[in-house]
């Protein structure tokens, strides 16, 4: 890199060190904002999937009747808010009158709050989202999605594998579009280069039926060492 160019870069970098300054402020006020709403809201659930499922799809029903099941346990749902899958989610609480959250995120596409939120907090940052994700759900379910989703899931597949938050259900829902990735994860990533732990495999039980969702965290919460609180996420 020529002399010219050094300096350049330089001044181009130092000229930006202003605006993440400004970044860091801007951070903080999403996760006090988020705090604040989300301390009231009470025992949720977090449900992931794709934005792009449309509401003729049987996922989309399936979407709507977990939420309504889990609502009737006396949870609230959060998702990201969205349409797809998020929207029929949220719809499933609100019309069994529960608690709807949408963590809405600022993208360029495809994401706009969905008619059933009662309760929305608007992100620009993906990462203080995934906090108000996890620390509030006492149990997480995976919805066909793509990468968002696949984010969202080996995030808190991550979090609870490395103890960083308590060992609370993931429930993935979906036999035949799970199926395969699970069957990799054990085949390959398990079983030919032992990059995690036959336990590791407990995390991820693969479901159809709306009961058996609420029938897993019914489980694990009838244990009474575990309690419903918020997760250590920081």
């Amino acid at each position: 890199m020529s002399q010219d160019n050094k300096v350049r870069v330089m001044k181009e970098w130092e000229a930006g060190q202003g605006e993440n300054a400004w970044t860091m402020f801007k951070v903080i006020s999403e996760f006090v904002d988020g705090f604040e709403t989300l301390n009231k809201i009470g025992p949720c659930i977090s449900i992931f999937g794709s934005a792009r499922t449309k509401s003729d799809d049987p996922y989309y029903q399936l979407a709507v009747d977990i939420a309504a099941k889990l609502t009737e346990e006396g949870y609230g749902v959060i998702t990201g808010g969205g349409p797809g899958i998020m929207e029929a989610a949220n719809k499933g609480a609100f019309e069994a009158d529960g608690v709807s959250v949408g963590l809405d995120i600022d993208l360029p596409f495809e994401q706009f709050v969905n008619k059933y939120v009662d309760k929305n907090l608007n992100h620009r940052y993906f990462f203080v989202r995934k906090v108000m994700f996890v620390k509030y759900a006492q149990a997480f379910v995976a919805m066909p999605g793509g990468f968002g989703t696949l984010d969202e899931l080996f995030e808190v597949l991550t979090l609870i594998q490395t103890k960083k938050i308590s060992g609370v259900p993931v429930v993935l829902v979906g036999k035949e579009f799970w199926g395969g990735m699970v069957d990799w994860i054990k085949n390959v990533m398990l079983d030919k280069y032992s990059n995690i732990s036959a336990k590791d495999m407990d995390l991820i039980p693969i479901v159809d039926d709306p009961q058996e969702v609420v029938q897993i965290i019914r489980d694990y919460y009838n244990d009474k060492t575990h309690q419903l609180k918020p997760n250590y996420t920081m």
